[in-house]
């Protein structure tokens, strides 16, 4: 199956941490916390990335995906909005990869995503990133407190990897790893539909993100383990998403070439994503 799993086990000390994040965040933050902890909004004044919200809409097995977000940059921090639709039959969807984007001041911890490749037949390959997010507002920054207090939405981007692998490699120095899942075509057909289930579901509910029990990785274990129950197994590494490709390595989450060590290896993609970026096939090379 397709490999991404990290975050939270349900370890019984969790709403203890809860808790004492919940806490730890009022105080520093004060009533203007309190009061936004009271319910989760779709109304707020959101940062221009996290602004437009994506849907699904389905004809039979042909899926629209509306506000594909592709993000042009100049700088880490400066960037023209965009978004995009496209529409493409579901039976396309060969497989599933995992990205891996360790946090650079402490790579224990980390960002995870998976892009989904799309293959029609007798066309060049395309892929589409799901990825489960603070939702920020405008002057907003994440803090793992404050992610555990309520403070923060929960939002499902839908992406271009020019827009979600190409600017943290080209633009914000972060090391990327790219791993091919072990999850079959169905397998990868069945997991894309359960995760956009959840797309269209935030788009009319919103939710809190919590850094412990709703973030990138629990999420991505929930529609693993909806896919094929209990194929994701829980260890300390859930708790370290920076470890969590030796995780998918031992579980058979990920293609595996040669040793962890050799695997990893091949899955680091900076040198070719800086010699690529910007082109129309830069999905493609990254993966030679």
């Amino acid at each position: 199956m397709p490999s991404h799993f990290i975050a939270c086990s349900p370890i019984r000390s969790r709403s203890a941490h809860c808790a004492l994040f919940a806490t730890l965040a009022i105080s520093s933050t004060g009533c203007n916390s309190a009061q936004k902890m009271l319910a989760p909004s779709q109304h707020r004044e959101w940062q221009p990335l996290y602004s437009v919200l994506p849907t699904i809409e389905y004809d039979g097995t042909v899926a629209t995906v509306r506000n594909i977000r592709y993000c042009k940059y100049m700088d880490a921090d400066t960037y023209v909005p965009n978004w995009y639709d496209k529409s493409f039959d579901v039976r396309h969807i060969q497989a599933v990869d995992f990205v891996l984007m360790p946090f650079p001041t402490n790579p224990t911890l980390a960002h995870t995503q998976i892009s989904f490749e799309i293959q029609p037949p007798g066309q060049p390959p395309d892929y589409l990133v799901v990825s489960a997010e603070v939702r920020k507002e405008v002057g907003e920054s994440y803090g793992p407190v404050k992610g555990s207090a309520r403070q923060f939405e929960l939002t499902y981007v839908v992406a271009d990897e020019r827009d979600s692998i190409q600017s943290q490699t080209q633009f914000k120095d972060r090391d990327v790893y790219l791993y091919r899942s072990t999850a079959t075509p169905e397998q990868s057909q069945r997991l894309f539909i359960d995760v956009m289930s959840r797309v269209n579901g935030l788009a009319v509910k919103p939710e809190f993100y919590d850094t412990l029990t709703n973030n990138c990785t629990t999420n991505i274990i929930d529609h693993i383990n909806r896919v094929q129950p209990r194929r994701v197994t829980y260890d300390v590494r859930v708790l370290l998403p920076g470890l969590s490709d030796k995780l998918a390595y031992d579980q058979g989450l990920i293609v595996r070439h040669g040793t962890f060590e050799q695997t990893k290896a091949q899955a680091y993609i900076n040198p070719r994503a800086s010699q690529f970026a910007g082109r129309d096939d830069f999905s493609a090379m990254i993966r030679r």
